[in-house]
């Protein structure tokens, strides 16, 4: 037998998943947050099996639907993009210094409108739970 491992479905699994957190869409702030922390507690569990990974998938997609609705982004660049994020989580410029190192780095990124670096957009993707593509 090699080492490698054959994951099947397993149905009674998801749907034990869908029994207990009963996904649905999305109607307002406090389901949204508590979508996000359901979806940050998969994503950081150990070993997501296949169900936890669909499940997450599917969580996702109900997040992404209502922030897209209730926050539309404005086509822009990645200044616009980090504004938008900060204004949703009530931050301001100096919650970035941690991030992007120094507050001259923060104004570089706000005032003179310059590209965010890989290394930046990496900690700014972690920082706000978000996908590395928004800051590139």
């Amino acid at each position: 037998m090699s080492g490698k491992m054959i994951c099947t479905f397993d149905a009674k699994s998801y749907t034990d998943l869908l029994v207990r957190y009963q996904p649905k869409p999305i109607a307002n702030e406090a389901e949204n947050e508590a979508a996000i922390a359901l979806a940050c507690e998969l994503e950081h569990g150990p070993m997501r099996s296949q169900e936890e990974e669909l499940f997450l998938e599917l969580l996702i997609t109900l997040i992404e639907k209502f922030e897209a609705e209730n926050y539309p982004i404005p086509a822009g660049n990645a200044a616009s993009m980090l504004q938008h994020l900060m204004d949703a989580r009530d931050l301001d410029k100096s919650d970035l210094i941690p991030v992007l190192g120094t507050e001259t780095e923060v104004e570089k990124v706000f005032v003179s409108g310059r590209a965010i670096e890989i290394d930046e957009a990496r900690k700014l993707a972690d920082f706000f739970q978000v996908d590395i593509s928004l800051f590139l």
